[in-house]
């Protein structure tokens, strides 16, 4: 099979177009042959050795990505409910395999497409997000029916799908925030925002309006600035640190003083810990994606540019979701 495989830790240019044996399916796996793979931040803070300490995590050599998209090769013994050649979207474990030809994922971790008219590129780009966007307002934070939410770094790969599901969960106002130099994409996005501002220009981009729920995969001074934008009670969900600021920390008083709720979600231990979430959010992200709630923009890249993806991640150049085509 074709692939990409990280030579070492380091700059993009690590990412190495190689050639690699077929794998075959285990017991309970699942074997894809891939159309598309999202490039992500988590690839790249990987790639780059930021968590090259962590128990579970790849080491050099090793084959990046943790989203794809495709059909069913082969199965492994005692997979069931999926058929060769079905229509599917998958997610990794430990964020590893989806930069090749074929991809091999625990069936626990596949979502079938089958009876959802949804584009490949745009099903690995969202659905994944999506689900994770699910859990963490269904069972983070547990987000009402008629809450409002704020979502920072609106346009982002995992941001971008927050709007949409708390939509489909019955909020009654989504508000983005994005650096200055995104305001025009802000403003031509098809997502399903009431409103996005200029995060640079916090708090009074806001008028004084507050909310329950505070989605921040940002990090840095915005996610203290957050404090000042929840409403009494409110519940601020981190899920990244796109910001690269990870000596930032939060007062601690001022969260008791507040009766402020900070919840972090990091889908990668979290799903290994309760599988049960995964089918119902599936399903939740598919009709999401399939009612057109989560149009994010995506640029399609050939396999041989990811190293490309992964500098203008870096640089933040990217507009939109990036993905591979296979």
């Amino acid at each position: 099979m074709k692939a990409v495989q990280v030579s070492r830790f380091g700059e993009p240019q690590v990412l190495t177009p190689v050639e690699l044996p077929d794998p075959v399916p285990g017991p309970g796996r699942i074997a894809i042959d891939v159309t598309h793979a999202a490039v992500g931040l988590i690839d790249v803070y990987i790639r780059q050795g930021l968590y090259k300490d962590r128990a579970g995590l790849p080491q050099p050599p090793y084959v990046p990505g943790l989203e794809v998209t495709g059909t069913v090769r082969a199965l492994g013994e005692g997979v069931t409910g999926f058929a060769v050649g079905e229509r599917v979207v998958a997610l990794s474990v430990n964020g590893t395999g989806a930069y090749a030809s074929v991809y091999i994922a625990g069936q626990e971790r596949v979502v079938s497409m089958e009876g959802y008219d949804i584009d490949p590129a745009l099903a690995v780009a969202v659905v994944p997000n999506a689900l994770m966007a699910h859990v963490a307002l269904t069972r983070a934070v547990s987000l009402a029916a008629g809450e409002k939410v704020l979502v920072h770094g609106a346009l982002g790969a995992l941001a971008a799908a927050f709007p949409g599901i708390a939509r489909q969960l019955g909020a009654s106002r989504v508000v983005g925030t994005v650096r200055s130099a995104r305001t025009a994409a802000a403003a031509a996005t098809r997502l399903p925002y009431d409103a996005v501002v200029d995060s640079t220009r916090l708090p009074e981009a806001l008028a004084g309006e507050t909310f329950d729920v505070i989605v921040d995969p940002v990090g840095g001074e915005v996610r203290t600035q957050s404090l000042d934008l929840l409403a009494p009670s409110g519940r601020l969900l981190l899920v990244g640190n796109a910001s690269g600021d990870w000596e930032h920390r939060l007062d601690g008083n001022r969260i008791w003083q507040g009766n402020i709720t900070v919840t972090g979600f990091n889908s990668g231990a979290y799903f290994p810990a309760h599988p049960e979430a995964f089918g119902p959010a599936a399903e939740a992200a598919l009709k999401a994606v399939a009612a057109g709630l989560a149009d994010t923009e995506i640029e399609i890249l050939p396999l041989a540019q990811a190293a490309t993806a992964h500098e203008r991640l870096e640089n933040h150049t990217a507009q939109g979701r990036l993905v591979l085509a296979i």
